[in-house]
This record gives C-alpha cells, sequence and structure tokens, in this order.
C-alpha cells in the first residue's frame, strides 16, 4: 500500500526540488520552441534540461509516496550524486547555450538562459542541503570522494561532446588521449553505479585501497594527455582560425585542452584525499 508524505514537498529539499522541475521544464520547452539546432552543444544542453527535470520529478513521485525505501538501492546516494550531476550538467548548459545560441535581440533564447542560471542556483543549494557533514554516517557518494568521482565522469562527458573524430581518428597520440579519457569515464561511472547499487561488497579488495591505485593511475594517464593532447591537435594550428565563425573546430580543441587539465587537477585532489583517508586517518 501506497503511503503518500505530504512533509517531503514542504521541508527546504523538497520545495527546492519542486523549483528545479519548473524552471528546467521552462528552460527547455524554450529553446523547443525556437527550433532544433544540428549541434553537439545544443543537443547537450536539451538533454540536461529535460534529464535534470524528469529525474528530479521521479525523485519527488518516490518520495512522496514513499516507494523510495523499497528500491534496493542507496536512494541518499542517489538522490547526493543526481543532484551534483544536475548542479554541473546546468551551470554547463548555462555556460555553453549563451555562448554559441544567444543574441541580444533572442528574447526567447535569454529567457532560457536566465531560468537556466536559477536552476543551477537551486541544484547547488540542493548539494549543500543534502551533502554530509563532518561527523555524519552516510554512503560514499555524499562524501568528498564521492562527489570528485561524480564531477570526473561530468568533465570527461564535457570532453567527449567537445571532441572531433575527424581530427583524432588521424593520429595514434589523440587515439590514446580518447581512450583514457574514455576508461576512466568508464571506471568512475562503475564506482557511481556500484555505489548506487550497494555492490562495493563485490569488490575483491579493499575498496579505499582500489580507489586509491585507480586514483593514481588515472592522474599518471591524464598528464600523459596534458602533454599529448596539445602536442598533436595544435601541431601548426597554434591559433584561431580568422575565418572560423561561433562554432569553430578550434574552439572544440580548446575546450578538450582545458578540461584536460582541470580533470587532471580534480584527480590529483582525489587522490591526496584517498592517500589522507588511507594512510594517515587512524581508526577510533
Amino acid at each position: 500500500m501506497v503511503t503518500l508524505d505530504t512533509r517531503t514537498l514542504t521541508v527546504p529539499v523538497g520545495i527546492v526540488r519542486m523549483l528545479e522541475v519548473v524552471l528546467t521544464c521552462i528552460s527547455f520547452s524554450l529553446v523547443a520552441s525556437v527550433g532544433h539546432i544540428g549541434s553537439s552543444y545544443w543537443a547537450w544542453c536539451m538533454f540536461t534540461w529535460v534529464f535534470c527535470c524528469f529525474v528530479t520529478l521521479f525523485i519527488l513521485i518516490m518520495e512522496f509516496t514513499t516507494l523510495h525505501a523499497r528500491v534496493p538501492i542507496s536512494w541518499d546516494d542517489f538522490t547526493t550524486a543526481f543532484a551534483m550531476l544536475s548542479t554541473l550538467m546546468v551551470l554547463a548548459a548555462s555556460i555553453i547555450y549563451p555562448t554559441f545560441f544567444t543574441c541580444a535581440s533572442c528574447g526567447k533564447q535569454i529567457a532560457a538562459t536566465v531560468t537556466s542560471c536559477l536552476a543551477f542556483i537551486l541544484y547547488a543549494t540542493e548539494v549543500g542541503l543534502t551533502r554530509a557533514k563532518p561527523g555524519e554516517i552516510s554512503g560514499f557518494l555524499s562524501t568528498v570522494p564521492g562527489l570528485l568521482k561524480v564531477l570526473e565522469a561530468f568533465v570527461a562527458c564535457i570532453i567527449f561532446i567537445s571532441l572531433d573524430h575527424g581530427l583524432y581518428s588521424r593520429f595514434p597520440g589523440l587515439q590514446w588521449c580518447v581512450a583514457v579519457y574514455s576508461l576512466c569515464f568508464i571506471f568512475a561511472l562503475i564506482i557511481i553505479l556500484f555505489t548506487i547499487c550497494r555492490l562495493l561488497s563485490l569488490f575483491p579488495f579493499p575498496f579505499d585501497k582500489v580507489l586509491t591505485g585507480y586514483n593514481v593511475l588515472a592522474v599518471l594517464m591524464y598528464m600523459t594527455c596534458v602533454v599529448i593532447w596539445p602536442l598533436y591537435s595544435f601541431q601548426n594550428n597554434h591559433s584561431r582560425p580568422s575565418g572560423c565563425g561561433r562554432s569553430c573546430y578550434w574552439d572544440n580543441l580548446v575546450v578538450v585542452a582545458f578540461m584536460t587539465c582541470f580533470n587532471l587537477v580534480v584527480y590529483i585532489v582525489d587522490t591526496v584525499y584517498s592517500f589522507k583517508l588511507v594512510f594517515f586517518v587512524t581508526p577510533a
């Protein structure tokens, strides 16, 4: 029997989630009314708003009907990871969409950008409300290392939508970089899914040590990409072509290079944090 819990809609997190649904729905409705654009960046923005809107609505319904208690996953980990991911996705959409698809006289596009920015603020607020506080017992994804894993996976997604197959398929060095992005993304995704589905006990070795070893390996591989990607992609192509428009391939190369450096920093922070937890924190 389904029990309705109206309190889930009146607490701060519930109110924030209802506003998120409204604002993301307005954003994708406004952009859809303008018309389709054949761009991976446009597709990313639309996917972001639709995905965040309906998953947030799903969370609201599950908690309102108390059905989330019957789901065989770590619900707190799922909602925290989703809030973090949505914050990053909506932030990216709020930057990408006005950069490529908005002009001074584009009323609907400007309105969609404003509602998207407001949605980002709300999702960031939700992360602050649901993130584990010091001393609390919580799931892995509610902790700093867990949130860093979500960030690493998100940055990899931005890299993927910026890749140009025609470029990296010609150079083995760039193919290595794409392989690194893919492998690290897959492993981060596996950790997130295993955590949400409560399958971490299936790891044949201690999870914290596996995570530390993976982080060290990811740092080493990303360090090679930080060097190799600019070396090959900007070879004989050091500056932006003069006749390049708004959706210029050279801009995508810069985005990939910057995001590679950014993800390296995130992996380094993650590794330092993992070392601290594994080797320097004494059991109580």
